[in-house]
């Protein structure tokens, strides 16, 4: 009985609310009707001729201010859309008709057994969205004391924003900090550092580090039987320490490749103890995890070191070295730094030989990965193709792979031609990167614009195929060609991870919102009445009692119509009963 009776409320408040949802033009005709029965009784002809006979006595100067407030009402709330279209990229107006109105309308469904449902229908788009929208350790972000501050040094301009260094804070405290910190005096300090905001302070911090290993201790080693041996030796070096001064305080690539050697010995010392007691126990495996974390960046960061002082060809047997020895290491990308080395090598062998490990089609994509290999293919075919001969003769296979290799790409990042094709100027690229966002086209522009243009005809090539790509995936945020739909959410990502003073690149373009064109044509036709009102009175009159009367005039028609067909007396008939 219970079930039933709470079936039958629930289909009851269903009907009702099918019935405000599809049905409100019969109330609203029913609402009409009433007013038009109880005209009499509540005088509604003698308020409207009192109406009519105010507004006659009323000024031209009146209007004229009525129009002007109007306009410039309007022409404010044009301005906040604007700013507030550039800044966040959608209208004010609409987000707040979404997010509150909706709501009370009966737009959104709180029912948790829908729900419920629902996100059992939706989990595979959800978790696809999730991971499109991870945000990724850039593999070639530069140095922020020899690269990043020396552009604040000469510019002014920050080119990390808050979020991106807050995400390097995290990653840190990550990779670099274990539980058992606490038991050594550095690691200790260290830990507190990355987690400082204010930059002198974590140089600082990371000095005091070194400091405190250089007091020497007194260990109690039983180098004989039934006797005491003391031994003077130093404390380890600490590793994580020499890295923050690599990287903050150093001001030149020789000198945070100096640092970082010195980090590598003391990392490297580290790492060799932790793999002899890493069995013993979960703490001491902890350690050995963090060790390794700590050496696989060191020696990373020295490859990237030798590359920028040019010696490209140590970087890559350092590249190589490191991807053998730590194999199950792929969080950190360090394939993405090789393809760039070898690409300026111009090895295009063992690019492509990378290349079939990596692009794979169980591993992640990214912009390096793709558009490396549409590179590889337009060689082959760039350095002869014309877009007249090509359109009189076709494609041949060789060019239709590069074409098809570059759509591919651009359709995993829209975001890069541009860059390429110098469309839109280059900044500094973010500690973080978000794939297929405008922060991964930067990223990648900025290291592989050189590889392009050394390849002759490959630009040209880009630049006439590219946009063909928009024409496969016409909607592009409902259904993708090869890979997923584009997200929806890089532009917000990318606005926290690129500096304010870049023109964050948006995918697919968007229209103007409806209410900011609304009020631009409000404000401009508020203006031009009361222009014309201040200039021509008595003719803006004429012209206003014309339109109200045209714009009466069906009403009127319908009332008379309606008064012929019912009886004048049917309100005292109806006062009767």
């Amino acid at each position: 009985m219970a079930e039933a009776g709470t079936g039958f409320l629930e289909q009851l408040k269903s009907c009702i609310v099918w019935s405000w949802t599809y049905l409100w033009t019969v109330w609203f005709f029913i609402v009409l009707f009433l007013v038009y029965i109880l005209r009499v009784p509540l005088k509604i002809n003698d308020n409207l001729s009192t109406v009519s006979m105010f507004l006659n006595t009323l000024t031209p100067k009146f209007y004229v201010a009525l129009t002007g407030t109007s306009s410039l009402i309007s022409g404010l709330i044009l301005i906040f859309e604007w700013w507030y279209f550039r800044k966040y990229g959608t209208s004010f107006i609409e987000q707040v008709s979404v997010s509150h109105l909706r709501p009370l309308l009966g737009g959104v469904d709180n029912n948790s057994s829908n729900n419920s449902n629902s996100s059992n229908g939706d989990s595979d788009s959800n978790r696809q969205s999730v991971s499109e929208c991870k945000v990724w350790r850039n593999p070639l972000n530069l140095f922020r004391g020899a690269e990043y501050n020396r552009y604040t040094w000469v510019t002014g301009r920050e080119p990390l924003t808050y979020y991106d260094m807050n995400l390097s804070a995290q990653d840190h405290q990550t990779f670099f900090t274990c539980d058992s910190d606490h038991l050594r005096p550095a690691d200790a300090i260290m830990q507190k550092a990355w987690r400082e905001r204010n930059p002198q302070a974590r140089i600082s911090a990371a000095h005091e580090a070194l400091e405190i290993n250089e007091i020497r201790s007194r260990v109690e080693v039983p180098l004989i039987a039934s006797s005491t041996i003391w031994e003077i030796k130093l404390l380890p070096k600490c590793a994580t320490a020499y890295i923050l001064l690599a990287e903050e305080e150093a001001t030149t690539i020789a000198e945070a490749e100096k640092l970082f050697k010195q980090a590598l010995k003391a990392g490297d010392g580290c790492y060799r103890r932790s793999q002899q007691l890493q069995h013993h126990g979960s703490q001491y495996e902890a350690q050995h995890r963090r060790d390794t974390n700590v050496l696989v960046y060191i020696k990373r960061r020295l490859a990237m070191c030798a590359r920028r002082l040019g010696r490209t060809r140590e970087a890559v047997k350092m590249m190589r070295d490191l991807m053998k020895e730590f194999p199950l290491l792929s969080m950190f990308n360090i394939h993405e730094n090789l393809l760039e080395a070898l690409l300026e090598l111009q090895a295009y062998a063992d690019v492509q030989a990378v290349l079939a490990k990596y692009d794979d089609i169980s591993l992640p994509k990214s912009a390096t990965i793709c558009y490396t290999a549409a590179l590889l293919k337009a060689r082959a075919v760039s350095d002869k193709f014309s877009p007249e001969a090509a359109s009189r003769r076709g494609l041949s296979t060789a060019e239709m792979n590069a074409v098809e290799a570059i759509h591919r790409a651009v359709e995993f990042n829209p975001h890069v031609p541009k860059y390429l094709l110098e469309m839109k100027s280059l900044i500094l690229p973010p500690e973080h990167i978000l794939k297929r966002g405008d922060s991964e086209a930067i990223a990648y522009a900025f290291f592989h614009l050189a590889h392009w243009k050394r390849v002759e005809g490959a630009l040209n090539l880009l630049h006439c195929t590219w946009e063909g790509t928009f024409r496969m995936i016409p909607y592009p945020l409902e259904k993708g060609h090869l890979f997923y739909p584009y997200p929806i959410c890089t532009e917000t990502a990318d606005r926290e991870l690129l500096p304010s003073f870049h023109e964050v690149s948006v995918y697919p373009k968007k229209e103007l919102p409806f209410f900011i064109l609304f009020t631009a044509g409000l404000c401009s036709f508020t203006a031009m009445l009361a222009l014309l009102t201040h200039q021509f009175p008595e003719l803006m009159g004429v012209f206003a009692k014309a339109f109200l009367s045209t714009l009466f005039a069906p009403l009127n028609f319908i009332m008379e119509k309606v008064e012929s067909i019912l009886p004048s007396s049917l309100w005292h008939q109806l006062t009767r009963i």
